[in-house]
């Protein structure tokens, strides 16, 4: 691939435009708001004019409700070789394409599993990709030089290509982006109105549930709208679930003690199932779950904390395989929890005990 077009510079396109152009593939930029393409040109994402000729892969980054429509525009226009899009929705827009009588042998469907709470050029990096699943749904007349193409921007962008079914992806995006956002956000408006004694007891747990509830609504609803059905379907089931787990609580109140100990069964139930589904998360690199074992140190928010700890752990030849943080709530200090092997958390508490550091039990 030496040229391509991106439609649509928010964060996903313009991400996907800088990597392009850091392997040394001539981008143009194209979006309904000029003032965007600029700015993701200024970012160094590319040229924001039109190509004089067809390029190799017009990259389609436009919100799913207008997906169809810019890619039917795009081909009749004949700008590239291959049109790709990457909407989180891979069915509907396909259909669409199909109802509007187009050949689809210069089309590929893709969707790079990656993203921010944020949105727009400014949001944008060329490593937004980087080791991500990078979904393709080539249909039966997906031709070959095009599911090429649509490779070699998956590998320009150092992602991982997983090749699916259209419809297929849509349901499983539904289960691991879909639906969660939507019980995170449903979870974090029950801040809106509680007591501000009870919102400075935030801790990790309830920011780690409620991060994604701060991305753009506006965009969740294109993504929503588009893929309805199998949301519904999930948060029947999850509303099911709530449903039992209300009813095990009530009972878990009750003067009873044959009641009691049926409502601990239905918690204990549904806390075990949570167990079973989490451990099917991958780990590290897409591989299988690894159990780590966790060395806490209590920190000040100064600058230089982090890469201190880090040389430290690298003296004492440990490999940090996750990092957590947590802000302590009214003062300028906080905990990282630094998940190692278990063979070597030992060795790694010595070491920063050594060097002055105060590990928290």
């Amino acid at each position: 691939m030496r040229t391509a077009l991106v439609i649509g510079t928010g964060l996903i396109g313009t991400s996907a435009a800088l990597a392009l152009v850091g392997r040394g593939v001539v981008v143009h930029l194209a979006d309904h708001d000029p003032e965007q393409a600029r700015t993701a040109a200024a970012l160094g994402a590319g040229m924001d004019e039109e190509p004089r000729g067809p390029v190799d892969l017009a990259i389609v980054a436009a919100p799913p409700a207008h997906v169809a429509a810019t890619l039917a525009d795009a081909m009749r226009r004949g700008v590239a070789r291959g049109y790709l899009d990457v909407a989180s929705v891979k069915g509907g827009p396909r259909r669409e394409l199909e109802s509007l009588g187009l050949d689809l042998s210069a089309y590929i469907g893709s969707h790079p599993m990656s993203g921010r709470e944020k949105s727009g050029p400014l949001a944008a990096t060329g490593d937004l990709f980087e080791g991500r699943p990078w979904v393709l749904t080539p249909t039966r007349d997906t031709d070959t030089d095009v599911l090429n193409l649509a490779l070699e921007l998956v590998s320009h962008c150092r992602a991982v290509p997983v090749v699916m079914d259209a419809d297929a992806h849509d349901r499983a995006v539904a289960l691991v982006s879909h639906m969660p956002h939507l019980v995170s956000s449903m979870v974090a408006a029950r801040l809106e109105n509680a007591e501000e004694a009870a919102v400075r007891l935030c801790g990790q747990g309830i920011r780690d549930v409620t991060r994604i509830a701060a991305s753009d609504p506006r965009m969740w609803i294109d993504i929503l709208s588009a893929n309805p059905g199998p949301v519904a379907d999930l948060l029947a089931d999850v509303s099911a679930d709530l449903d039992e787990t209300v009813q095990a609580l009530r009972a878990l109140q009750s003067s009873d003690e044959a009641k009691r100990r049926e409502g601990a069964t239905g918690i204990e139930d549904v806390l075990r199932r949570g167990n079973v589904g989490q451990v099917r998360v991958p780990g590290k690199h897409g591989a299988a779950p690894t159990v780590y074992e966790s060395v806490v140190v209590l920190i000040n928010d100064q600058p230089g904390q982090l890469a201190r700890i880090f040389a430290d752990a690298g003296a004492a030849g440990v490999n940090i395989e996750d990092v957590r943080i947590e802000h302590a709530t009214g003062q300028q200090a906080g905990l990282v929890e630094l998940m190692v092997k278990p063979t070597v958390a030992p060795v790694l508490t010595a070491a920063l005990r050594e060097r002055g550091w105060a590990i928290r039990q």
